[in-house]
């Protein structure tokens, strides 16, 4: 026997035990792209991942300056590189067992913009900005680039966020919060430099899902029980998952039982006695009624000979909240877990299932409370030929038949998963701000308020916990934090509620490096989602210019200092009333005082000076006032800027109540 193969094989083994170990490549976090903006003046933080030791190096073109770091153990390597002065576009390199570059980078200010649905609200909600097509096309503003996070509700700190750096454009800010944009764009006709917007909110959050637990925990024991069950979901997911899918099995199981099984999706189940409803439709409104719970829908298709055995597709819009389809007494879908309710359904009918002639769909659906039905257009309702070149239709909007089956409180509230969403305590926090940290930033911009209405005086401590909190995270104790203050609305049985979440937005400003947009003008009765973001944007922008950037302009409406009895009337005095007016030319609106029986009664005002008198012929000796106290008053009162009046009351702030 030849002993060649025999040393060739050694040959092979020995080159290949000496072969290099395969290299993973170097990474940076997501935040770090093309089109990105980096903080000017600064040494930024920039970090990712490589192999455990690997030496990175990272060089930015605006300058020969580099930063070196190792990753460490876990693959975690993170720098600091001096950047410069504002400009670009320039290269951003990093360097370790191989090479990423990253071209348009330019050096500018870093604004992260946050909060819930008036600060998330983009250009394209229901037309939801004034003048939205004329400012959309002046939109090409290639000096301002854009960072949209992407939600994530967390109970624990996550690394990493999704997300892209784009290039402001009519087409990437028509996604993009219209608050951030009118600030960013404000901010640049005055200042010149690149802009970079991160937006991270969400609609109808609240604020302590924006606070980190170290926050909550040194402050707020009312959150305690929360932040337990956070961490056992975070330490345990397996576990609560399956607690959790036994729990909506046992949920399901329940229904069908109470609901006599599925036999009203048989074929030839008799809905002769049945109602008739059109759909779509919400139930409120139309032959179902105003119910919650189970209602069972029928609806027969006659199919053409040549559909018959072929795979179908049935579309049926969205549904509030729960469904499942049947075709011919054959289960072929549903969404049977919370949250889809704006999610248009669309089901196969595999092959074999349909057949010529007379075909049956039956759809039960679930509502678990508030609005339920059938809720798309009815150009959304259809059954489509599994192949695409087959062109014809048949409408499934109109008249279907239609059974109540078991009421909401009959079948008990639908178990909640693991119990964890985005208003969570620390829930937005740990999935939306802690993965942004460290990056460079010149400020913070924050709308939201609405959904902790009911809370003002938690509010009172929370807002500020949290401003504190971010600083801490972002290692800039003076970060500027400009907010904008709730704007009227009529929210239902309001008893002064509103205006004590207002009261304690405007109390902020007792923190150092705050700013405080007011809206009393530029809201919206009707609608919790006022149109003027540009004012708003605008007003934010005002802030910053005078306050971070030192230009020279009027910053805030009148807000309210002290008060002195004269006779039967309060004089009322303001910090920034200088030409105090009201913009309608009428006497100032929306004045109450009240006696030492604490009635208030509508009061006449009139300006002197920088003041506002204020009396009522019902109360002779005076010892309170209030301003725009009701949730959706529109008052008028402003200075020389045009900028109003924050709502306020004299009456001791800390007292209970305060409703008018």
């Amino acid at each position: 026997m030849s002993r060649r193969p025999a040393l060739l094989a050694l040959l092979a083994l020995l080159s290949i035990a000496a072969a290099p170990a395969a290299r993973a490549d170097v990474r940076l976090h997501p935040l770090f792209q093309d089109h990105m903006v980096l903080q000017r003046d600064a040494e930024v933080a920039i970090w990712g991942e490589a192999d455990p030791g690997e030496a990175v190096t990272v060089r930015g073109s605006w300058s020969p300056a580099r930063a070196d770091a190792t990753a460490d153990a876990e693959g975690r390597w993170s720098v600091r590189l001096p950047t410069g002065a504002a400009g670009g576009p320039y290269a951003l390199t990093v360097e370790g067992n191989d090479t990423v570059r990253l071209d348009d980078v330019l050096l500018g200010d870093v604004w992260l913009c946050s909060g819930q649905s008036n600060m998330e609200m983009a250009f394209r909600w229901h037309a939801g900005v004034d003048d939205h097509e004329r400012e959309l096309a002046a939109a090409y503003r290639p000096r301002i680039r854009l960072f949209d996070v992407a939600r994530r509700a967390s109970p624990a700190p996550v690394r990493e966020v999704e997300g892209r750096w784009s290039v402001c454009s009519p087409k990437s800010v028509e996604e993009f919060s219209a608050t951030a944009y009118f600030f960013a764009r404000a901010i640049q006709e005055r200042v010149g430099v690149p802009i970079g917007l991160i937006g991270s909110n969400w609609g109808g959050t609240r604020c302590e899902a924006w606070t980190s637990r170290g926050a909550l925990e040194a402050e707020f024991p009312e959150f305690e029980a929360a932040l337990e069950r956070a961490r056992v979901i975070a330490e345990h997911p397996e576990r609560v998952r399956a607690e959790a899918e036994a729990r909506a099995a046992a949920w399901w199981e329940r229904l069908v039982a109470a609901d006599g099984g599925v036999r009203r999706a048989g074929v030839e189940h008799d809905d002769a006695d049945w109602g008739t409803a059109n759909l779509p439709g919400a139930w409120e409104g139309s032959p179902v009624g105003d119910f919650d719970g189970v209602v069972w829908y029928r609806r027969e298709v006659e199919l053409p000979s040549g559909w018959d055995g072929a795979p179908l597709s049935i579309s049926l819009g969205p549904i509030d909240d729960l469904d499942t389809a049947w075709w011919n007494g054959v289960r072929i879908g549903g969404h049977e877990a919370p949250g889809a309710w704006t999610t248009p359904r669309t089901y196969a009918v595999p092959a074999g299932l349909a057949r010529a002639g007379r075909n049956v769909v039956a759809v039960r659906v679930v509502d678990t409370g508030g609005a339920g039905g059938f809720c798309g257009e009815p150009a959304a309702m259809s059954v489509r030929h599994g192949d695409p070149s087959v062109s014809a239709a048949f409408d499934l909007s109109g008249r279907w038949r239609f059974e109540r089956g078991p009421t909401a409180r009959d079948l008990g509230r639908f178990p909640s998963g693991d119990g964890f969403h985005q208003n969570w305590p620390t829930a937005l926090h740990n999935g939306m701000i802690a993965p942004l940290v460290p990056f460079g930033l010149k400020g913070v911009i924050w709308y939201q308020g609405e959904s902790n209405r009911l809370e003002a005086r938690l509010y009172r401590r929370l807002f500020p916990a949290m401003i504190r909190d971010w600083r801490r995270a972002f290692e800039r104790d003076e970060l500027p934090f400009l907010f904008v203050q709730i704007a009227p609305f009529a929210y239902g049985g309001d008893a002064g509620q509103a205006a004590e979440l207002r009261e304690a937005q405007l109390l902020a400003l007792a923190t150092p490096h705050t700013g405080m947009a007011c809206t009393m003008d530029v809201g919206d009765p009707k609608d919790i989602h006022p149109g003027n973001k540009r004012a708003v944007g605008r007003r934010l922008a005002r802030w910053a210019l005078a306050k971070t950037y030192g230009v020279d302009v009027p910053y805030s409406g009148p807000l309210y200092r002290g008060y002195r009895a004269e006779g039967d009337a309060l004089r009322l005095v303001f910090d920034h009333g200088e030409g105090l007016r009201t913009r309608d030319g009428a006497p100032p609106s929306h004045f109450v005082v009240a006696g030492a029986d604490g009635v208030f009664h509508e009061a006449t005002a009139t300006i002197d000076g920088e003041a506002v008198v204020v009396r009522s012929s019902s109360v002779p000796k005076p010892v309170a006032a209030r301003y725009a106290w009701g949730a959706a008053d529109e008052p008028n009162l402003e200075n020389a800027a045009g900028l109003p009046a924050s709502s306020f009351r004299t009456d001791d702030p800390d007292a209970e109540g305060g409703g008018s």
